[in-house]
């Protein structure tokens, strides 16, 4: 499903604050490369992060377009993350799929409904021009 409508309004107004994280993360995911990792490298990762999920989050909550996949993927790596954290790294490396595919399984399961009912409602009521 492509886009539908007008894309929702930023709830900065009209200023486009996750636009400037994005940026300003690609600047910092940049020098952490160059710089072969450290602060720079974490934070750039986490603002930008931060400004995708923002503005993913908007469309697809509203039923502008659906990023599915990508907000469910989040939560799967959040817990991979966790997982290998508390217990850590598992010999064969296969054995991640078992935290990983549950969490990315159910939260999919739940982001396409929630989807396809926002996207019900915005098709039955279109947006006012």
């Amino acid at each position: 499903m492509g886009a539908y409508g007008e894309r929702p309004p930023s709830p900065f107004g009209g200023l486009p604050i996750s636009e400037i994280g994005i940026a300003i993360g690609a600047v910092g995911l940049i020098v952490g490369i160059i710089q072969q990792g450290g602060p720079a490298l974490i934070a750039g990762v986490a603002v930008c992060t931060l400004g995708v999920v923002e503005i993913t989050a908007r469309e697809h909550f509203s039923g502008y377009r659906s990023h599915t996949i990508l907000l469910a993927a989040l939560p799967a790596v959040g817990a991979e993350v966790a997982f290998v954290a508390l217990v850590g790294e598992p010999n064969p490396r296969l054995l991640l799929l078992l935290v990983i595919v549950p969490v990315f399984s159910v939260m999919f399961w739940f982001l396409r409904k929630r989807f396809l009912i926002a996207r019900q409602a915005r098709v039955a009521r279109p947006p006012t021009a």
